[in-house]
């Protein structure tokens, strides 16, 4: 990777960073109907997620999916969530957005 290819990156990173919000779960139903809401593993970083995501990187996808680190949201945990009235970080990789659980401070 040379100079370019890094600020690039760091580049599309803040973006993202930038577009990176909470949001209740609530607010994000229909876009779970559809299926199109992935669940972020805590141990990942939500902003890398997005960007190998925004850049297609398959390996690192089928390795997150095979250690179920990156998955569908499941009706399980989308009624956990809509019961605790969960508060998510979100962001958009059209077209899907993915949601993590805030860390515990």
């Amino acid at each position: 990777m040379n100079l370019e290819d890094t600020t690039s990156m760091v580049e599309q990173k803040a973006k993202i960073l930038g577009e990176t919000a909470q949001i209740p779960w609530q607010d994000l139903q229909s876009w779970f109907a559809k299926g199109l809401v992935l669940n972020v593993s805590p141990a990942l970083n939500l902003v890398d997620v997005a960007y190998a995501l925004s850049i297609d990187d398959k390996p690192c996808f089928e390795r997150w999916t095979r250690e179920k680190s990156v998955i569908t949201v499941t009706d399980a945990q989308a009624l956990e969530w809509i019961e605790n009235d969960a508060v998510l970080w979100a962001v958009v990789v059209r077209p899907w957005i993915l949601v993590q659980l805030p860390r515990s401070e």
